[in-house]
């Protein structure tokens, strides 16, 4: 079993960076991939990056390609997201997801824990 608690969102304006941060719980942390989803009031949850079991393939949602990045720590147990030149449509609840698996996938059907979510907000 995998627990996961977010952190790190926040207000900001446009323009703006975040990094919001994925705390995981449990020894096998390193045998899931992991992914960022984001849920914007009155819209379905939807992707935004994943990142294989090492580390080493990643992939991103279309809108966020260029500006944000996943990556993880396997030692310290943590997934992070560097969110750069944010806007205002990323104002959403961001939720960590780990699937276990070597790559990420951008269903949400595929994963298998969920953390609470954090919620960013992008002023214009």
């Amino acid at each position: 079993q995998v627990q996961l608690v977010e952190s790190g969102g926040g207000l900001v304006q446009a323009g703006g960076s975040l990094r919001p941060s994925c705390a995981a719980s449990g020894r096998t942390f390193s045998n899931y991939a992991m992914a960022w989803f984001r849920q914007a009031p009155g819209k379905e949850r939807e992707f935004v990056a994943a990142i294989s079991r090492s580390g080493r393939s990643t992939s991103y949602a279309d809108s966020v390609k260029g500006r944000f990045t996943i990556s993880r720590d396997n030692a310290k147990i943590m997934v992070y997201l560097q969110m750069n030149s944010l806007k205002p449509e990323d104002t959403a609840v961001y939720y960590c997801a780990a699937r276990r698996g070597t790559y990420g996938s951008s269903y949400v059907r595929d994963y298998d824990y969920w953390g609470q979510g954090t919620q960013v907000t992008v002023s214009s």
